[in-house]
């Protein structure tokens, strides 16, 4: 079971891709999570990734792609993965198409969740992620203490946050991103899902799409 989570930033893709990989089982890749923590750590990759992150840029295809073929090596062990912030361009669709195709393998689903600017806007406004267990949420779900619920280490507002960094990041999705979800939606792969409600909400209308009738997956969350 192989799906990939589309969707302008704070639209909800970590929350649903953490949700369906736990409770399935299956692999889990944050790309922007991957990032950041490369950043902390200084490392090569966090070096370059560092001046594109800090004006709201995604990184570009010839870093992203080597990055995901070793991921999906030491991951794809056949039970399958959820890519959330892969792919992100034309070029790395195709990308994943012949790493896919070159290991017998297919893609089950592309899922786009999809909310309103306004509404986009607002949750970057309020957004806290822990650095130690990367759990991302509102400010009005922390512990008291603003500790994370779920390793009780102090969560803070994610640096790539700012307002004119999201709207710059919100302006490469609409460049890049959007010709990624018609690629999917006419190889038949694509489902819309509204991201609007709860986080169970959401859960349950992306559920519902996986057992639609004329869907090749049968999940249970």
């Amino acid at each position: 079971m192989r799906i990939v989570l589309l969707g302008p930033p704070a639209s909800g893709k970590g929350t649903q891709g953490r949700k369906l990989s736990a409770s399935l089982g299956l692999g889990y890749l944050s790309t922007g999570a991957l990032l950041r923590e490369n950043i902390e750590e200084r490392t090569p990759l966090g070096l370059a990734a560092t001046p594109i992150l800090a004006r709201g840029g995604y990184l570009p295809d010839e870093l992203m792609c080597p990055i995901l073929a070793v991921w999906l090596v030491k991951n794809d062990s056949g039970k399958g993965w959820v890519l959330d912030g892969f792919p992100r361009s034309i070029p790395q669709a195709e990308f994943l198409d012949r790493w896919l195709s070159e290991n017998g393998a297919t893609l089950n689903a592309a899922a786009a969740l999809e909310a309103p600017f306004d509404e986009l806007l607002n949750r970057i406004r309020n957004r806290v992620e822990c650095p130690a267990c990367r759990w991302s949420g509102q400010r009005h779900e922390l512990s008291a203490g603003d500790l994370c619920p779920k390793c009780v280490t102090p969560a803070a507002p994610r640096d790539d946050d700012r307002e004119e960094n999201f709207r710059n990041r919100h302006a490469e999705f609409i460049d890049l991103t959007i010709p990624v979800i018609d690629f999917y939606r006419s190889s038949g792969k694509l489902i819309s899902i509204p991201a609007t409600g709860t986080k169970d909400e959401t859960a349950a209308i992306f559920l519902s799409h996986l057992n639609r009738p004329d869907s090749s997956l049968k999940v249970e969350i």
